[in-house]
């Protein structure tokens, strides 16, 4: 019985590591705006509103699925945005099926030159 060992093409490793970062900061956005919110950081900074801005273009698709649960504190107001969370799920499965997908297209390429 042969010892078959698969083994991945460097551009098929640095294609997930370039889709894994990118994952990656977004994920990280949407940690500091989920604190941000609810520790009810001041929008008026200016980087609370960068961070606010960024993440409002990836939120977008998400808006509208859960109502978004506000506190109000005696100083600042505290917002829980379910769509965040949702919405870091949702690329976070977006990113695992596309590296899949590179995996599975490299795997058709190898088979077709054997």
């Amino acid at each position: 019985m042969e010892n078959v060992e698969r083994t991945e093409s460097a551009g098929n490793i640095k294609a997930k590591r370039i889709i894994y970062y990118i994952l990656g900061i977004l994920e990280i956005l949407f940690a500091f705006r989920l604190v941000l919110k609810v520790l009810g950081a001041n929008p008026g900074s200016p980087f609370v509103s960068i961070i606010y801005s960024i993440t409002n273009l990836f939120l977008a698709p998400f808006y509208g699925i859960f109502r978004i649960a506000v506190s109000e504190g005696i100083e600042t107001q505290s917002v829980l945005e379910p769509a965040l969370i949702i919405a870091m799920l949702a690329y976070a499965a977006l990113a695992w099926s596309i590296a899949k997908l590179v995996d599975i297209m490299s795997n058709n390429k190898e088979a077709k030159v054997s």
